[in-house]
């Protein structure tokens, strides 16, 4: 079964390879989307794919890399999008 979701994460979360960490970690369950710095601090992650791999990137993203302190994730479904790739977007 398909799952997409648009996280928004509040925290400690920008400057400490959070967004290299994400992609990684999509790249490896096999799920696909984006990861972008917001200018408001937060990091957002459009996540699509089978839903247990999904689910175990929203685990992922709850917890974050070594350096992160993750305060907040806001989860919305959204409607699938058929993502080829997983990307690092630049505002």
């Amino acid at each position: 079964m398909k799952k997409s979701v648009r996280l928004y994460i509040t925290g400690t979360v920008q400057g400490i390879f959070f967004r290299a960490f994400i992609k990684e970690n999509a790249e490896r369950y096999n799920v696909k989307g984006f990861v972008r710095n917001l200018e408001d601090g937060r990091v957002e992650v459009f996540l699509e794919g089978d839903a247990d791999a999904v689910n175990k990137m929203i685990e992922l993203c709850k917890k974050g890399p070594k350096h992160s302190q993750i305060k907040k994730v806001e989860i919305k479904d959204e409607r699938f999008q058929d993502f080829k790739t997983f990307k690092i977007l630049h505002i």
